[in-house]
């Protein structure tokens, strides 16, 4: 069980979530190695939902990030207790190694879950849906994709203490992001997964136009943000402009 989760876990990948984890802390005044156990429970998370995601009952990848899905390696039924034991993994690292008072570990706590079950409702969605309409197809993406992305930046922010009264900012700035990563990812994937996107629903140069807009919208929404936004600009131009 061990190799498959490492298998999973350590596989190549940009990090984005626990790396908008740390740059939120530091954009909100905190020390970003006092959120490195949020951040690995992150991406143990997002791992989760790969391995989940990949399975046959779902999206039926064989390959994940040029490499055999988990549940091609190891099958099916070891895949299914590999993302259980991420995700039960990433909520018991935060307990046993988050050196933070109570109220901060049980919010870094509420943020993960909630990521977790809205990242559970998009899918749902993903898989029921026959004919979505552009407002339906972006309240999917805000709950499959997005939802993770904006704990990410929420979890950071607790860690740094930010009161909640001045979180809005960051909030609504990681909201935007999650949504830019959707849409780079449906034009990365150019309609050809059979899934629901806008490059299927409003076309390709559509699809562009709006990576366009809500990327100048995230940069608008970041430039909000007071603080050292450094890295948080740096992680948004990454999402914006990559190519796979």
């Amino acid at each position: 069980m061990d190799d498959a989760v490492r298998y999973s876990l350590l596989s190549p990948g940009k990090r984005v979530r626990p790396r908008l984890c740390l740059a939120a802390t530091r954009a909100a005044g905190g020390d970003p190695e006092r959120a490195l156990p949020a951040a690995a429970a992150l991406e143990m998370i997002h791992a989760f939902s790969l391995v989940h995601d990949d399975l046959p009952a779902l999206d039926d990848d064989d390959l994940r990030r040029g490499r055999p899905a988990s549940h091609v390696r190891y099958g099916e039924a070891v895949a299914v207790l590999a993302g259980d034991a991420l995700l039960n993994a990433a909520y018991s690292h935060v307990i046993r190694h988050l050196a933070e008072p109570a109220d901060v570990k049980l919010a870094v706590l509420a943020e993960l879950s909630g990521g977790v079950a809205a990242m559970i409702d998009g899918q749902y969605l993903d898989v029921t849906a026959a004919a979505p309409s552009e407002d339906d197809l972006a309240r999917l993406h805000r709950l499959k994709t997005g939802a993770l992305i904006e704990a990410s930046v929420a979890c950071g922010l607790w860690v740094a203490g930010l009161p909640p009264d001045d979180q809005g900012p960051y909030r609504r700035f990681a909201a935007e992001l999650g949504l830019l990563f959707q849409i780079v990812d449906d034009v990365l994937d150019d309609g050809t997964d059979g899934e629901p996107s806008y490059v299927t629903l409003l076309g390709r140069d559509r699809a562009r136009e709006m990576v366009h807009e809500s990327h100048q919208r995230a940069l608008e929404l970041l430039a909000a943000i007071d603080g050292d936004r450094s890295q948080l600009a740096e992680l948004t131009e990454l999402i914006a402009r990559r190519s796979a």
